[in-house]
C-alpha cells in the first residue's frame, strides 16, 4: 500500500525539507501542502491522506486547532506535529488530541524519516489488528466474555512492560480502566474530569463506606505506581534510546519533558525528583489503550 501525506506549515523551506525526505526515501506520495490550517481540512479528507504533518504554531489557525476540527469532521488518520516549541502544556494537549510524535525544528531529516517510518509501521499495526477483528466478529454468535475478561490480559501485559505490575495500585489501575470502559461505553471520550472527581466517582460505586479515606488511599497508592513506572521506563532511555518499550511508551504515558527531567534525576543522583507527575494523562491513554484493544 502506498501512504498518502499531508504538509501543513507556514514555512515554504520547512514543506519542502518534509516534501524531499518522504519522495526520495520513497515513503509515499505527498498529495498536498498547505500553509496554514484554515480551508486545508477538506482537502485532507477529500484526498483521503493517512498522515498529516502539522505545524504547531500558525497565523490563522494553529496545528491544535486544525487538529480538532478534522477529528470533529471524521478524519481517522494520523498526526505528526512539527514545532519549535517545548511549552510543557502546549505538548501535552498535542498529545492529548493524537498527535503521534513530534518533529523538533530545526528539521533534522533523520529524525523526520525516522519517525514517518515509525507512524506508518503504527498504521499497518492498527490495520492488521482490525482484519483480526472482522474475522473475529464472524464468531459473534459464540457466547461473549464480559468486558473484563478481555481487558484484564491487555492491561496486565502494559503494566508488566512498564516494570510494575506488582505494585499496589496497578491492581487499582485495573479495576479502575474496567470501570471507565463501563462508564463511558457508548461515549467517545476526548478528556477526563479532575481526577479526584474520577476516583470519587469510582469509589462511590465501588460502594465503600468511607469514600473520602479511600479516594485519598487510592490516589496516594495510583500515584506511587506511575511514579515507579516512570522510573522504570526513564531507567530503560538511559541504558538504551533505541529501546522499543522505551520508544513505545515513553512519550505516550507521560510528558517527554518529564522522562527527560527523570532521566537527568537518575544520571545525577538526585534523592528529591522536581518532576511534576502527570498521572491523569497516563490513566487516559491507558484508558483509549485498552478501548482500542478491546
Amino acid at each position: 500500500m502506498r501512504f498518502r501525506f499531508f504538509i501543513i506549515d507556514d514555512d515554504p523551506s520547512s514543506r519542502k525539507m518534509l516534501n524531499n525526505a518522504i519522495e526520495q526515501e520513497d515513503l509515499g506520495d505527498v498529495v498536498g501542502e498547505a500553509e496554514d490550517g484554515l480551508g486545508a481540512e477538506a482537502s485532507i479528507i477529500l484526498k483521503k491522506c493517512d498522515i498529516v504533518l502539522i505545524d504547531l504554531l500558525m497565523p490563522k489557525q494553529d496545528g491544535i486547532e486544525t487538529i480538532m476540527r478534522l477529528q470533529e469532521m471524521g478524519y481517522e488518520g494520523k498526526f505528526i506535529m512539527i514545532s519549535q516549541v517545548e511549552h510543557k502544556e502546549m505538548v501535552a494537549e498535542a498529545y492529548s488530541k493524537g498527535v503521534e510524535y513530534f518533529i523538533n525544528k530545526p528539521i533534522n531529516r533523520i529524525e523526520v524519516i525516522s519517525i514517518i517510518k515509525k507512524v506508518m509501521e503504527h498504521i499497518r499495526l492498527e490495520r492488521s489488528l482490525e482484519g483480526i477483528r472482522h474475522t473475529l466478529s464472524l464468531f459473534d454468535t459464540l457466547p461473549k466474555e464480559p468486558p473484563e475478561v478481555r481487558t484484564a490480559p491487555f492491561l496486565r501485559s502494559v503494566l508488566a512492560d512498564f516494570g510494575i505490575l506488582g505494585e499496589t495500585g496497578s491492581q487499582d489501575l485495573i479495576q479502575l480502566i474496567e470501570y471507565l470502559l463501563k462508564r463511558y461505553k457508548n461515549e467517545r471520550v476526548r478528556e477526563f474530569p479532575a481526577l479526584k472527581d474520577i476516583f470519587t466517582d469510582y469509589v462511590a460505586y465501588s460502594n465503600v463506606e468511607d469514600v473520602q479515606r479511600e479516594v485519598k488511599a487510592m490516589e496516594q497508592r495510583i500515584r506511587r505506581t506511575v511514579a515507579r513506572a516512570l522510573q522504570n521506563i526513564a531507567s530503560l532511555g538511559l541504558e538504551d534510546y533505541g529501546n522499543p518499550k522505551f520508544e513505545m511508551y515513553a512519550s505516550k504515558y507521560f510528558d517527554f519533558t518529564d522522562v527527560r527531567q527523570k532521566m537527568r534525576e537518575i544520571e545525577q543522583n538526585e534523592e528529591v525528583s522536581r518532576v511534576r507527575l502527570n498521572v491523569k494523562k497516563f490513566i487516559f491513554t491507558l484508558y483509549i489503550e485498552t478501548k482500542e484493544h478491546t
